[in-house]
């Protein structure tokens, strides 16, 4: 209750300061004295923006006032364009995140924690006011004090606290209870003045959702002005509807309708409505906050003694030069000057006409025919459509080119039967090109099915499949060989060329009575070549091949690619399992397998050769561990003993041996390596 009558009281403080404060924050301008200029043009992209125009005739000084949701400041502020011939400055004023709390914060009456009455004139010790308390009084504020206040039994807790104002008077200091002024004004005109801004402030920032940017344009006369910018939009839709006819001599109907949505506050009145089909490239820049820059804090450079520093020689060297002889470093000394006369020159100009250029007023753009993949759909009538509301409007509708087909994909179906698909080849021969969307086909006069189609260029051929055939089957079957094209022997190294073949085995059976074209979409395998049938087209992923299904009856359509594949072995570092294995091979022609078994007999004299001087090696080291052992014996037993006598004896006939196997070993040593220059001279010389 308390609160409710200070409340009050702020109203009639409010009403006692005079009408609604409606002028400009320095140079700002509030929707509150702003004009509103018409949507006269829009341009919907697929991209999921928009283009606006609002245009109109002004005859005077004007503020415009564009209301843009949150989302869409920034693109506003990132794409406006003002036309006003007239202004010559034209400027744009709005209320960043901060502005409410910064501005109410700035003024002499801080508002912008919605303070009451008694909390405002707390505030402002010090200000002189006039209050009705009923009669009018003078003074200046010293503050505000609570005082308890009986209440009745009924009332719960029995006490409450009444705010109390304390005014210096010419009469000495009264107290004034707030509950009883019904009235109360400041002497100071700059506070009056700082309320009402306060107020407006907190009116103009009323909805969070969105913003106003007021346009200033200080132009005069009567003059045609524009503004234009780009801010996001929902994407527009588009439906076809496609009509096969009825009968063979029946000429097909493609009809495009598109889907717009006016998600603004605003109504579309008598607007020129443009849909566009492309995919500009855009992003979002964070326009609308501002950017504050942390800065380092330096020490104050007033104390201290500067340190005693040297410095050298410098010089300037426009131009590098390899030849360091001193009559050249003379020369560039004294060309020096003019060289860095004739840089400052040259910057001087490039900057004059960099200035020209940002001056010259004209800027060539791309012209209409240079839109790329960008193609534009105008209205032909304007267009009305209520705020928040959505229309279905005509896009287009044509006769085109369609000839019905079924569509076999042989992906994935490999091993069981499946309908091929109910499609149709359609040539756009509407002159327009039309953004991707569903298609409804009707066939015979009834409803046939659904279809999907992409973006599709002028007289660009597309098919299209909208459900299944059941009368016609379909399967894949597919095998994979290999088959030796060639073998060549050449510097100990073997090439084999081989053909991988990958056949698919396509059977369709046709039950129904009628004959039926069928198109066979069959996958690229990647690093192969079709070999047979002739593709009569094919797409990055695919081969096509047209058929024709003959009434009852089965049709197969083999496939066949092939992949080179090439092998490369080094016969030098071949194993003999490895030689007898390509020996035998039933792929290998027989000089290639006479050479090869040439080349095992070799490879096992080789390794005949290996073993014996491994044998003959691993003898030795047999006898060198046995004479260590001797010796060991030996000193434990002392050579004077019976025992020891024997053992001297062993390690001396211990030594023949091993002085016996060294040549032995050196020999096949020999062998082996005369053996291993056998088989590469007879490797290195095969040419085959």
């Amino acid at each position: 209750m308390m609160k409710n009558s200070i409340r009050c009281f702020l109203y009639f403080l409010i009403c006692s300061l005079g009408a609604p404060f409606i002028a400009a924050q320095g140079t700002m301008h509030t929707a509150s004295n702003a004009q509103a200029l018409p949507v006269t043009k829009i341009s919907l992209f697929s991209s999921g923006l928009a283009y606006y125009e609002h245009s109109g005739t002004l005859n005077a000084p004007s503020v415009i006032a564009l209301p843009f949701k949150m989302n869409a400041v920034n693109d506003a502020l990132m794409s406006l364009i003002i036309n006003d011939p007239a202004s010559a400055n034209p400027s744009v004023h709005y209320q960043s995140p901060q502005t409410l709390l910064h501005s109410l914060k700035s003024l002499k009456i801080d508002l912008s924690d919605d303070p009451g009455i008694a909390d405002i004139v707390g505030r402002l010790r010090g200000a002189e006011v006039e209050i009705n308390a009923p009669a009018a009084i003078s003074g200046r504020i010293l503050g505000v004090e609570y005082r308890p206040k009986s209440m009745p039994p009924s009332v719960m807790g029995g006490q409450a606290a009444e705010p109390w104002l304390s005014l210096l008077t010419g009469q000495g200091i009264r107290a004034f209870n707030l509950m009883d002024v019904t009235s109360l004004s400041f002497k100071d005109p700059q506070i009056d003045s700082d309320i009402r801004r306060a107020l407006d402030i907190i009116a103009s920032s009323r909805n969070a959702d969105s913003r106003d940017l007021a346009v200033n344009l200080p132009g005069n006369g009567s003059r045609r002005v524009s503004l234009s910018y780009v801010v996001p939009a929902p994407v527009w839709k588009v439906s076809y509807r496609l009509d096969l006819g009825q009968g063979e001599d029946a000429q097909p109907l493609f009809q495009g309708w598109a889907i717009i949505d006016n998600d603004g506050d605003s109504d579309w009145r008598q607007v020129e409505l443009s849909l566009v089909a492309g995919r500009p490239a855009s992003f979002i820049q964070n326009l609308y906050p501002p950017y504050y820059l942390s800065r380092p804090t330096l020490p104050l450079a007033i104390a201290g003694a500067a340190a005693g520093e040297t410095h050298d020689q410098g010089y300037i060297e426009l131009h590098y030069s390899g030849n360091s002889s001193p009559a050249s470093s003379a020369a560039k000394r004294a060309s020096a000057p003019a060289m860095m006369a004739e840089a400052a020159e040259y910057m001087i100009a490039d900057e004059d006409s960099a200035r020209a250029r940002l001056a010259g007023g004209v800027i060539e753009t791309a012209g209409a025919a240079a839109a790329g993949d960008q193609f534009e759909f105008t209205i032909k009538n304007p267009v009305n459509i209520d705020r928040q509301t959505s229309a279905m409007l005509p896009l287009v509708e044509t006769a085109i080119e369609a000839r019905k087909t079924l569509i076999f994909s042989g992906a994935n179906a490999a091993g069981r039967n499946i309908n091929p698909r109910l499609g149709a080849e359609l040539t756009n021969t509407s002159g327009m090109k039309l953004p991707a969307g569903p298609i409804t086909v009707y066939d015979g006069g009834t409803y046939a099915g659904d279809a999907l189609i992409q973006f599709w260029n002028e007289n660009e051929k597309r098919f299209i499949s909208y459900g299944e055939d059941l009368s016609v089957t379909g399967t894949v079957m597919r095998d994979v060989s290999r088959t030796m094209i060639s073998v060549a022997v050449s510097q100990g190294v073997m090439t084999l060329n081989r053909s991988e073949e990958y056949i698919t085995e396509y059977t369709f059976k046709n039950n129904s009575s009628l004959s039926k074209p069928l198109l066979i979409e069959h996958p690229k395998n990647p690093g192969t070549f079709l070999e047979a049938p002739e593709a009569d087209e094919q797409t990055p992923l695919s081969y096509r091949f047209t058929v024709t299904l003959r009434p009852e009856r089965e049709l197969t359509v083999l496939v066949l690619e092939t992949r080179p594949l090439m092998e490369r072995i080094n016969l030098l570092q071949l194993r003999p399992a490895s030689f007898l294995s390509y020996a035998s091979s039933q792929e290998i022609p027989p000089r290639v397998k006479e050479a090869l078994q040439q080349a095992v007999n070799l490879r096992t004299a080789v390794v005949d050769a290996e073993n014996a001087a491994a044998l003959a090696e691993n003898r030795r080291l047999e006898l060198i561990q046995e004479q260590d052992r001797i010796r060991k014996n030996l000193e434990a037993a002392g050579n004077q003993t019976p025992q020891g006598q024997e053992y001297l004896r062993r390690m001396m006939s211990l030594d023949t041996s091993i002085d016996n196997l060294g040549p032995e070993i050196e020999r096949l040593k020999a062998n082996t390596a005369g053996a291993q220059k056998a088989l590469d001279d007879y490797l290195n010389g095969l040419n085959l």
